[in-house]
């Protein structure tokens, strides 16, 4: 398989399979816009899930929230965003079509058309929005366009209401907006999206402490998600592409089709955030350690990432194209057993013959309180085999002719193909 191939194919699987639509797909559709089907967004959950077990469920020193989408306008002037969250952009003077011009290697024409382009002008990438009922009275506000800020707005709440402590993060996972110019390889470069975020507080001397723990940390998380370890990296930002308060950032980074690209970042933020929204709104953002004393405001390890981006990732990590014996050759999603959409579908050899099929859904429902369980008799088995292969489901259980005379099934198993008989009354066990 080429690998200029595979983000075709998976765009081509995603949609004939029910994990992505294009967003108003009826209308023409509507660029940077995506929706998660069926079999997407029991994936997406899981995933969403898996990250925050590991982050906050397996530890006792992180605590989560669910922020606003929407928050006051001054934030993003605190943050930098209203003055600095710009991107240049050019326009075809001919065909009126736009381009940011990092991504078309500065050429002086058109890609499309070969027109003219203007000179690199600068807009913002927040989408702008207005709060209020009344014309003329609407307060000007934006869609956020990074999640993390309202970590920062609730950390003198988390830290009065809850029995954290200093060294301690505050997890989030939300959507956030950009107006990207050129939206495009599917999930990589959206104007909506979902970001997940760690802001780890610590004391300014034990920073560069846990900024190699996170570092780490985060790495064998992704080392858990993926099979192919040699696609992951983690790259330094050179000097120039550090942001004016980041002293370090790292990105633990994909070999996508396209080349390397960013899965998520590993953020100094030092004291840069809580000293802005201190100065901003007035109120004191430091803290008092209650053993010694010490007043102080705390620097941020952050770790942030897509939660999308990471989804297409672990699309092209699992896809697998396989030659079989017959000549034909094999799709088959080699998920992780945790992200799959279902852990297990069960069939009836064939669905005309009323026992097997009572059976089989005796065997359905038994399983069905346990775990994420499909019930499948459409077609062939073959057939119903090749839609599971690309679903990512580990695990098929089928109930035939045999099945009424013993009692036992054939359980196959998803990325060897193999089948073995096992008792109806061991499969909970088996399947675990």
């Amino acid at each position: 398989m080429q690998e200029q191939d595979l983000l075709a194919k998976i765009t081509a699987l995603t949609k004939r399979r029910g994990i992505l639509f294009q967003n108003s797909e009826i209308y023409g559709g509507i660029g940077g816009f995506f929706d998660y089907g069926p079999v997407g967004v029991e994936m997406k959950n899981n995933l969403k899930r898996m990250w925050w077990k590991h982050m906050v469920d397996d530890r006792e020193d992180v605590v989560g929230i669910d922020g606003s989408i929407i928050t006051h306008p001054r934030v993003w002037e605190a943050s930098g965003h209203v003055a600095n969250f710009n991107d240049e952009l050019v326009e075809c003077k001919k065909c009126h079509k736009r381009f940011r011009p990092d991504l078309i290697n500065f050429a002086k024409e058109c890609p499309e058309c070969g027109g003219e382009l203007t000179v690199p002008k600068k807009y913002n990438l927040m989408f702008k929005t207005e709060i209020g009922v009344v014309e003329g009275e609407k307060v000007d506000a934006y869609l956020r366009a990074e999640a993390c800020q309202t970590i920062y707005l609730d950390f003198q709440n988390v830290v009065d209401n809850s029995r954290v402590k200093v060294p301690f993060g505050i997890a989030q996972i939300g959507k956030a907006f950009r107006n990207e110019i050129t939206p495009g390889k599917l999930l990589y470069r959206s104007r909506e999206f979902e970001q997940w975020d760690l802001q780890f507080f610590v004391h300014p001397d034990e920073m560069e402490k846990w900024y190699e723990y996170w570092k780490n940390d985060r790495m064998d998380f992704f080392k858990k998600l993926y099979r192919k370890h040699e696609n992951l990296r983690l790259r330094q930002h050179a000097d120039d592409e550090l942001a004016f308060y980041a002293k370090v950032a790292f990105d633990i980074e994909y070999n996508t089709p396209w080349g390397w690209a960013e899965n998520e970042g590993v953020h100094w933020r030092g004291d840069y955030d809580l000293t802005q929204h201190s100065k901003f709104s007035g109120k004191d953002l430091s803290y008092r350690d209650p053993h010694t004393n010490e007043k102080f405001v705390p620097w941020i390890v952050e770790t942030s990432g897509g939660v999308d981006r990471t989804f297409l990732y672990m699309l092209f990590d699992a896809y697998e194209e396989e030659k079989l014996a017959n000549g034909e050759t094999r799709t088959v999603l080699k998920l992780h057993k945790d992200i799959a959409a279902y852990k297990v579908a069960v069939f009836p050899l064939v669905s005309n013959k009323e026992d097997i099929t009572n059976k089989a859904r005796e065997v359905y429902l038994q399983l069905k309180s346990q775990m994420r369980t499909m019930w499948d008799d459409r077609g062939n088995i073959g057939k119903r085999y090749r839609y599971q292969d690309e679903i990512g489901t580990p695990k098929c259980v089928t109930i035939d002719y045999q099945t009424l005379e013993d009692g036992t099934v054939t359980v196959r198993d998803r990325d060897t193909m193999e089948q073995k008989r096992v008792k109806v009354e061991e499969l909970g066990e088996e399947l675990k």
